[in-house]
C-alpha cells in the first residue's frame, strides 16, 4: 500500500494526475486522495480507475464531476462543501489541473471565498516534453492549444512570434499538419520538436524544422496526445526603409509571391510578414 490516510486540513486540493504511466503520480497525491473528505475529477473513469491502480479506496465517497461543461451549478457544490470546513480534492484527467484543463474557475471563487488553496504537483506534458526537445529551456511561454479555423491560428502565431522563449503547443492529431504548415508560414522555418505520447509505449520525438515537420505529418499523419515545440525567434531587427527597398527590387521583376519568397530568405523573416507587406505597397511603386 502506498497511500497513507492523513488528516487534511479543510480547503481545496488540485491534484496532477499522470499523463500515461500510471506510476508518475506522486505518493502525496495519492495521500490526498485517499483521504479528501470530497473527490472531484475532469473524467470520473480515469480517476476512478487510477485510484484502483493504486489501491487507494473510495469508500463510501463518490468521484463529482467537474469539466468545461458542468457549469457554475457543479462548482457550487464543491464551493459548498469548502464553506463546510471539508477537504476538496479536484483531479484533471491527465497532469496538471488548469494547464489546458479545467479548474481556474473553481481555484479563483475558491480563493476569494478565503478557502486555502494548495497543490500536489506532478506530471505536466509541456515540460516533460521541453526537457525532451533539445530546445532552450531558459526561458518558455506555454501557448496551450491554438484556434481551429486557420485565419485564428495564424493570428494567434503572430501575436506570439517575437516572444523570446521557447514556444510549447498543444494539438490534436486532427489538426497537427496543418498546425505545422502555419507554424512554418507565419514564425518562419524555425528548429522544431513533435512530441508524442510522453510516457506511454508507444512514445515518441522528432526534431526537425517546422517545414520538415510539416511535410512529414502531411505524407502520413499520427496518433496519441501531441506537444509541439518552437524554437524562440533568431532573426535580427531588419530596418524597416532596408526592407521596403528590397521588396521594391523584388517586386519589379518577380511576382508578389516570388517576391516576398526572395526578401524573407534574404533577412531570414517570416514569409507571411514579407507577404503582408508587399500587398500593402502601391502598386504604382511596385
Amino acid at each position: 500500500m502506498n497511500h497513507q490516510n492523513v488528516r487534511l486540513s479543510p480547503g481545496l486540493y488540485f491534484v496532477a494526475t499522470p499523463i500515461g504511466t500510471a506510476r508518475d503520480i506522486t505518493l502525496r497525491a495519492l495521500d490526498v486522495l485517499a483521504s479528501a473528505d470530497v473527490i472531484a475529477a475532469e473524467d470520473t473513469r480515469s480517476l476512478r480507475r487510477l485510484m484502483e491502480i493504486h489501491g487507494v479506496p473510495l469508500g463510501d465517497r463518490r468521484v463529482i464531476a467537474y469539466h468545461d461543461h458542468s457549469g457554475a451549478g457543479a462548482r457550487a457544490g464543491l464551493l459548498a462543501a469548502l464553506a463546510e470546513g471539508k477537504s476538496v480534492a479536484y483531479a484533471s484527467e491527465a497532469g496538471m489541473p488548469l494547464i489546458a484543463d479545467p479548474g481556474y474557475d473553481l481555484s479563483r471563487d475558491a480563493a476569494e471565498a478565503g478557502h486555502a488553496v494548495t497543490v500536489a504537483p506532478g506530471a505536466s506534458a509541456g515540460l516533460a516534453a521541453l526537457t525532451l526537445a533539445g530546445l532552450p529551456t531558459d526561458a518558455f511561454f506555454f501557448a496551450g492549444f491554438l484556434p481551429n479555423a486557420s485565419g485564428a491560428r495564424r493570428k494567434r502565431l503572430e501575436e506570439v512570434s517575437r516572444i523570446p522563449g521557447t514556444l510549447i503547443f498543444y494539438e490534436s492529431p486532427k489538426r497537427i499538419a496543418a498546425s505545422l504548415a502555419d507554424m512554418a508560414e507565419v514564425l518562419g522555418d524555425r528548429p522544431a520538436a513533435l512530441c508524442r505520447e510522453i510516457t506511454k509505449k508507444f512514445e515518441e520525438v522528432r526534431r526537425a524544422s517546422l517545414s520538415e515537420l510539416a511535410a512529414q505529418l502531411a505524407k502520413a499523419g499520427v496518433k496519441g496526445e501531441i506537444v509541439v515545440l518552437v524554437d524562440r525567434s533568431r532573426t535580427k531587427d531588419v530596418n524597416p526603409d532596408d526592407l521596403e527597398q528590397d521588396l521594391r527590387a523584388a517586386l519589379r521583376d518577380n511576382s508578389v509571391k516570388d517576391a516576398a519568397d526572395i526578401v524573407s530568405k534574404l533577412h531570414d523573416l517570416p514569409r507571411r510578414k514579407v507577404y503582408q507587406m508587399a500587398l500593402q505597397l502601391p502598386k504604382d511603386e511596385g
